[in-house]
């Protein structure tokens, strides 16, 4: 019995005394790997360059006519010819449609004949006066006559030119809205007419953009309708008022419209253009390391024949075409790590490898 406890402790010590070998052995080889110096972290880097900005004023608007009516009769009538096309570029004063005159064509025949009976009244009224046969008070009363008569006409006529419904402007007809032989109410549309070369945009900015706006101003505007297309334009007029319900201010610019391409009601984007910023530190969007307590990149230092990244704490700006502006943090020439952030640390040797892409890694590391 003796015998065979001893043989079980012997059985005991030797099985827990290689699991205990077995554990001091790896734990040894552990060590030594630990202890080797880590290889290089493989990254990409980029310089902080200083380039020209140029900044703008984003704001969106409206494009308007120049002019631009839904062109109406001034009196009832039926129309009796339409002379214009949807679509036509008139001049102005051009005959669009014409009314039935031909009662008032006859109603002025009727007046102008009685305007030369007074007039032949008058004329010898004139010379019995001069004769002394007649008295004033008749003469009074032929020339009164003959004023009059001449106003009937006068009146007469312009009813008859109100028949006549002409451009007010030169520019570009619409879609016809009536037919012929129907009968017009006084207001009624007839065609839209729009004078489209130039054309506005009307732009609306809060007002602590007032001190930046000048007349002048060079505007770039794109329209959904022309997508990459940038269409130039110049501030014409700057509100004399602040809006007091939304505290913005109405600018309106003037764009070249020669091929009509541009059509009032268009939805714009414009953007203001602002004087240049020369020397603006910028590096690329990648190279910014976003934290809540504030951004940050990893600057590449030489440390004898290696290099080691620090991390500096910068005050971004504006965002622009994947780069990023520093306000405060770093200078020109100044080289980052771009990609490859993801396993860095201060003092962290590393190996810059610009042939390769690799993908950025944007950490919030504490």
């Amino acid at each position: 019995m003796i015998k065979r406890l001893i043989i079980v402790l012997l059985l005991l010590a030797v099985v827990f005394g290689a699991i205990f070998g077995w554990k001091m052995f790896v734990g040894m080889k552990m060590a030594e790997m630990f202890s080797r110096p880590r290889p290089p972290a493989v990254v990409a880097s980029a310089k902080v360059e200083a380039q020209d900005w140029q900044p703008y004023l984003r704001t969106v608007g409206s494009l308007v006519a120049r002019n631009g009516v839904d062109v109406s009769s001034q009196t009832d009538g039926q129309i009796r010819a339409i002379e214009f096309v949807s679509g036509q570029t008139v001049q102005q004063g051009q005959l669009l449609v014409q009314l039935d005159d031909r009662v008032d064509r006859e109603v002025l025949a009727g007046l102008v004949a009685d305007q030369q009976l007074t007039e032949v009244e008058y004329r010898r009224q004139s010379r019995l006066l001069k004769q002394k046969s007649t008295s004033q008070a008749s003469y009074d009363t032929a020339r009164g006559n003959l004023d009059k008569a001449k106003a009937a006409v006068a009146a007469e006529r312009a009813r008859i030119a109100q028949l006549a419904v002409r451009a007010p402007f030169t520019g570009v007809l619409g879609i016809r809205k009536v037919n012929l032989g129907q009968y017009l109410k006084a207001g009624n549309a007839i065609v839209s007419l729009q004078a489209l070369d130039p054309i506005y945009v009307d732009l609306s900015l809060p007002e602590r953009y007032l001190a930046q706006l000048s007349q002048k101003q060079k505007v770039l505007v794109q329209v959904q309708a022309y997508p990459g297309k940038v269409f130039e334009a110049a501030i014409s007029a700057i509100s004399a008022n602040i809006d007091q319900g939304t505290r913005n201010i109405q600018v309106r610019a003037t764009l070249s419209n020669r091929n009509a391409k541009l059509k009032p009601g268009m939805f714009a984007e414009a953007r203001l253009v602002l004087p240049l910023r020369r020397g603006v530190l910028t590096v690329p969007r990648t190279a910014i390391t976003y934290n809540p307590y504030g951004d940050s990149v990893f600057m590449i230092k030489q440390k004898g024949d290696s290099h080691v990244v620090v991390r500096r704490q910068v005050q971004t700006g504006e965002v622009r075409d994947g780069r990023v502006e520093i306000v405060k943090g770093l200078r020109a020439g100044d080289e980052v790590v771009t990609a490859g952030q993801i396993k860095l640390r201060n003092d962290a040797p590393v190996k810059i490898d610009n042939s390769i892409k690799l993908e950025p890694q944007r950490v919030n590391t504490p």
